[in-house]
């Protein structure tokens, strides 16, 4: 799957120790779905009674998995659930033969899982087009069964890497009353990155109690401030899907929890920075903060159209402070903008300030920033109070190498 890359150089240090989440089990396996000696196979299984929620994709051309897991989500039910990915195949455009391998994989974890197959939550991600051979995972099913642990979650984390560099996990801890809820998630995702629901894969677990209504309006809020706005490379997948499950095995309510909301915010945006962090051939972090936005709407139009303009991304990866890039994008962006309000730094330098170009301005202190790994690019519109924050990555020659032979 492209190019074999170094590890990406805004990874974490190390994989972080993620906590043991009661009521939820993970085995791994090298199935041989598409690649060759590595785990590609991961199996979630929970508890009766866990409460699951999702957000996935719009694209119009969904994965056969996105479509079914879309149809299961909502409902309630006592018993047990199981999640399945697998990656190297996405299950996309492959019109009745994915339907087919959807129903023959949910059919069999049903089977071997002792579960209604519509408790079993499956994800795809890969190359696009290709026939899933999905014999090659309901072969390996007993395997995975008979392998459960509730201390797999690093190995899951590494099953479901495509051209990611880095394994991507998260976890918090939160005190309700006088006992702590756990909660920890995984994602993959390093290219394909511009989510208009959730992020390329994401599976959080947490051990609290919550009510599917609460859970999905939970997901769905901090959906938008986390994985809806990040973006690599301005494309999105089709096969998106974040999926968290409560199994309620603490047996502590957090459906009405402020602080179990913000725990839960905060790892959601943990695990989408780690996204960014691995975007295909990145090396700078880029935060991009809108103000003065005639909306919160027009301020996040403007941040994408920033976030995703090649020549301020390769401007970035060359670390030259080409603010002249930036009004050019919030200039074709669409939303409201006059060019006699508007100012912009980067980090703390002013670099323009109402239409021209700050009196102030030191192109040595603007290149000096820019030589960094983590770059902010803050731009104020001057005319409202609408705001919005995205973060994205710089565009090198390595996201080519790892993309123009992708399916080689």
């Amino acid at each position: 799957m492209g190019k074999t890359t170094a590890v990406s150089p805004l990874a974490p240090a190390q994989f972080p120790d993620l906590p043991v989440i009661d009521g939820v089990r993970f085995a791994t396996v090298a199935a041989g779905v598409r690649y060759q000696k590595r785990t590609d196979v991961m199996l979630a299984e929970l508890a009766p009674g866990s409460t699951i929620a999702g957000t996935f994709t719009k694209s119009a051309t969904r994965a056969a998995p996105v479509l079914d897991c879309q149809a299961k989500i909502g409902g309630t039910s006592d018993a047990g659930a199981a999640i399945l990915v697998n990656s190297g195949n996405a299950n996309a455009f492959t019109g009745k033969g994915g339907v087919t391998a959807v129903q023959a994989i949910t059919a069999a974890v049903a089977d071997v899982c002792g579960i209604p197959q519509s408790r079993v939550f499956t994800s795809s991600t890969g190359v696009i087009g290709e026939p899933l051979p999905h014999d090659r995972i309901t072969a390996v099913l007993s395997d995975l069964k008979t392998t459960l642990d509730a201390n797999g979650i690093e190995a899951a984390a590494r099953a479901i890497m495509t051209t990611d560099t880095f394994p991507k996990g998260a976890k918090a801890e939160v005190k309700i009353g006088s006992k702590t809820v756990s909660i920890a998630g995984i994602a993959k995702g390093s290219g394909m990155i511009a989510p208009d629901m959730a992020t390329m894969l994401v599976y959080i677990f947490t051990d609290a109690e919550v009510s599917q209504p609460a859970l999905q309006a939970m997901v769905s809020e901090y959906t938008d401030t986390t994985f809806n706005c990040i973006t690599v490379d301005s494309d999105t997948s089709t096969s998106d899907s974040l999926i968290m499950a409560a199994t309620g095995a603490s047996g502590v309510n957090a459906s009405e929890s402020e602080a179990f909301k913000d725990a839960l915010h905060e790892l959601m945006l943990d695990l989408a920075h780690q996204v960014v962090k691995d975007g295909e051939g990145a090396s700078k972090f880029v935060e991009i903060a809108i103000t003065g936005a005639a909306t919160n709407g027009d301020a996040k139009t403007h941040a994408m159209a920033i976030a995703n303009s090649p020549l301020i991304k390769t401007a970035i990866a060359g670390q030259d402070p080409n603010w002249g890039r930036v009004v050019m994008a919030v200039g074709k962006s669409g939303a409201a903008a006059d060019r006699d309000r508007l100012s912009i730094r980067f980090g703390d330098i002013e670099v323009a300030k109402d239409g021209w170009r700050s009196p102030n301005y030191s192109e040595e202190a603007a290149a000096a920033h820019m030589k960094g790994q983590n770059i902010v690019i803050g731009v104020d519109l001057g005319l409202g109070d609408g705001k919005a924050t995205v973060w994205t990555c710089d565009l090198t020659h390595g996201y080519i190498d790892i993309n123009a032979d992708y399916r080689s």
